[in-house]
């Protein structure tokens, strides 16, 4: 197959052709490792693991549903045995892994040919993808623009069409932010969805999880099928699933009841032009027959910036020390990036009491969320409040600390809530701006609520509305 021929097709699509014998695993592993090889400048994937991969063909694929289909790792945060996981960061550059994570066990079972790891910035603190260790990451849209972050490589890796879909995570919005900015389908599961472990059993005290960025619905569906389901120890169930997502994602939508929030949650402004887009795509909302009305709940911006901001710096401090201990030294400033080492250095005048109360102010948000659904189905705002930014823009070395947080909390502006709350929520490739990039639509649903979220997917799929953005260069 050659590598033009295999990025049209998604996962599904390149499985069915294994499964119908018209091609084979080496042949799909050869195409990707060609398309990786075509757009190496994207400095999207950061640990080729071709050579692991040919070794996995040759020992035998399972008979699973997405046999054969070459796939990529997020570097951060998932082990795969044998190889090592950096988060971006120097101080993790040898982190050798002597273990599979839940997550990757099922991917392999899925029959996924884990071919690579992609970029994340250090830690998956930024929205932007541009760590020290491995330079910036290229959205494939717009060369020297970010692809978003922090799955950043994973998302410019599909975009740039070297896999169909890639394992991303979300701590604040590191699935739908990078699914926005590259023109892809990003879901962030339910709190509890798919397993984390067994290292660590959640994700910065329950704001991060993990799934995938990918050119179809479909896709999306297919691998939460394939991967959701509690771990031994799971801190968190999610509400349980009544079918097959993959089956329900054809189920007809109906009429919606569907809410818009215009002014972003955490209290920045949101672009003239990301307002302008929101009202065309509420406008094809309501011709699709769903009800569309502006009300959004009432959250207290520095409420949610104060919480998650303490639970996040925390759960890095933390992440730190216990590196710490495996090296047998302390972290210095020399290890890691300037906003990590300043993120550290707070986590040492935070008390207790900080964190209790953080916890009870996500959960606090959390009610206002779930009662705001007893009268919408659906939540519809923009997925980020900008335009995704030039490289340089949000430097995790920069000296401009105002700057900084100012443009992470405008990129974090609609998505970062929802880890709080643990809602899920996607971004779906609805809208081009002015410079041609792609702005993604996100929509947010009640607690156990992936199989609407993707039927509605699957609806402006359908359309032709939501339509993923592969490079064709």
């Amino acid at each position: 197959m050659h590598a033009d021929e295999y990025r049209r097709y998604d996962a599904i699509g390149l499985a069915d052709l294994v499964r119908a014998g018209e091609v084979t695993p080496h042949e799909l592993l050869k195409a990707a490792r060609e398309r990786l090889r075509q757009s190496a400048a994207l400095n999207a994937v950061v640990l080729d693991l071709g050579e692991r991969a040919e070794r996995q063909l040759d020992e035998g694929l399972p008979d699973a549903a997405l046999s054969g289909v070459p796939f990529l790792l997020k570097d951060l945060g998932q082990n795969l045995a044998g190889t090592v996981t950096s988060a971006g960061s120097r101080l993790f550059r040898d982190a050798l892994a002597d273990h599979d994570s839940t997550l990757v066990q099922r991917y392999l079972r899925a029959g996924l040919v884990i071919c690579g790891k992609t970029n994340t910035p250090e830690l998956g603190l930024a929205t932007t993808t541009e760590p020290r260790l491995h330079g910036a990451t290229h959205n494939p849209h717009a060369r020297g623009v970010s692809p978003g972050g922090s799955s950043g490589g994973a998302a410019a890796a599909v975009a740039g069409g070297i896999v169909p879909v890639a394992h991303a995570s979300d701590g604040g919005g590191s699935i739908r932010i990078p699914a926005s900015a590259c023109g892809l389908f990003g879901l962030k599961p339910t709190r509890g969805r798919v397993p984390l472990g067994p290292d660590e059993l959640e994700g910065w005290g329950g704001l991060a999880t993990a799934h995938v960025v990918s050119r179809s619905v479909r896709d999306s569906a297919l691998l939460l099928d394939l991967t959701h389901g509690p771990e031994t120890g799971s801190p968190y169930a999610a509400p349980p699933a009544s079918r097959s997502y993959l089956l329900d994602a054809e189920r007809p939508v109906g009429r919606l009841v569907i809410g818009v929030a215009r002014q972003a949650f955490t209290g920045t402004n949101v672009d003239t032009q990301i307002l302008d887009l929101l009202d065309a795509f509420a406008d094809t909302c309501r011709r699709l027959g769903h009800q569309v009305v502006d009300a959004s709940p009432a959250i207290d911006a520095p409420t949610l910036r104060r919480a998650h901001g303490v639970l996040a710096i925390a759960h890095v401090a933390a992440t730190l020390d216990r590196r710490a201990r495996q090296l047998g030294r302390a972290v210095s400033e020399a290890d890691v990036e300037r906003v990590t080492w300043e993120n550290y250095q707070a986590s040492a005048t935070m008390r207790a009491v900080d964190y209790a109360q953080a916890l009870h102010d996500v959960q606090r948000l959390g009610y206002v969320v779930a009662d705001y659904f007893t009268g919408f189905d659906l939540l519809l705002t923009p997925t980020m409040a900008t335009l995704p930014p030039a490289h340089g823009a949000l430097d995790m070395m920069g000296t401009d600390a105002a700057a900084y947080v100012n443009l992470l909390y405008r990129m974090i502006a609609f998505t970062a809530l929802f880890n709080d709350t643990g809602n899920p929520a996607m971004s779906l490739p609805v809208a081009t701006a002015g410079n041609g990039l792609p702005v993604g639509m996100q929509f947010v649903a009640p607690h156990g609520g992936e199989a609407l979220l993707l039927r509605v997917g699957r609806q402006f799929e359908r359309e032709g509305i939501a339509v993923a953005r592969i490079s064709q260069d």
